[in-house]
């Protein structure tokens, strides 16, 4: 099934993940990203799991390697690695961890394509067609990121939504989605924990969209970085269930 990207575009495209740099220009060489990105296609989970083992390491010995953010998407990122137009990260989902609801919908589209791969629990990608409607269910709003967190700017366009598709992954599984597609990450109950590695390569002449409500207006969202204390015990918590074997039946 093709999926149809977002139509509004606009030349200022920055990653709703806080990456603001340009692709590297020259000879190609073999990056992270390009070498996860690798692994998953070729179903290679132990060669995930075992980068995944080393970073969290890295983060609970290295006080200056990684800060977590808590997510206005709803979760906790460890940016583990950025390098031009290409970021790894580790996101965490976790009762308790504080994370505020987003002041627009879960629903989105990125800037960026994104590989998933599941570290622990599971999780269903939603995959959403957005409309023009004469009758709209929600407002189209424009993020602009920043180190300091996100501008949410509403723009002219009224939509209807409705999903489309659903796909339910399991540890050790892996989804991708094309940059400009909106879609909706769930996190189904009874679970302690889920934990992916998201890989992130930015495209051209793509915006990050949110969805909210056809009453919001333009506003402004922090990004709120850890303590140190907070970034290690998220680390610890996902090695911890890495090490568990939490992966549902």
């Amino acid at each position: 099934m093709t999926v149809p990207r977002a139509t509004f575009q606009r030349p200022r495209a920055r990653c709703y993940a806080g990456r603001h740099s340009k692709p590297n220009s020259g000879a190609f060489t073999m990056t992270l990203y390009s070498e996860l990105s690798d692994a998953i296609e070729r179903d290679a989970g132990e060669q995930v799991l075992s980068w995944a083992r080393a970073a969290l390491n890295r983060v609970v010995t290295e006080p200056a390697a990684v800060t977590a953010v808590l997510h206005p998407l709803g979760f906790l990122c460890l940016p583990v690695h950025r390098d031009g137009a290409e970021g790894v990260c580790v996101h965490l989902w976790e009762p308790g961890r504080g994370v505020a609801p987003p002041t627009t919908s879960p629903t989105h589209c990125h800037s960026w394509d994104l590989v998933s791969w599941v570290l622990v629990g599971k999780l269903r990608n939603q995959t959403i067609r957005v409309a023009d409607a004469a009758t709209p269910t929600h407002r189209v709003f424009e993020v602009l990121s920043d180190t300091d967190g996100d501008t949410i700017e509403a723009t002219a366009r009224y939509v209807r939504a409705h999903v489309t598709a659903t796909s339910t992954h399991r540890a050790g599984e892996s989804y991708r989605l094309p940059a400009g597609v909106f879609h909706e990450t769930v996190i189904p109950g009874g679970q302690d924990l889920v934990a992916t590695v998201a890989l992130g390569r930015s495209a051209t002449d793509v915006v990050d969209l949110s969805l909210g409500g056809l009453r919001t207006t333009s506003h402004r969202v922090r990004r709120h970085p850890c303590t140190r204390a907070e970034t290690v015990d998220a680390a610890v918590a996902v090695l911890a269930a890495i090490a568990d074997g939490r992966v549902p039946g």
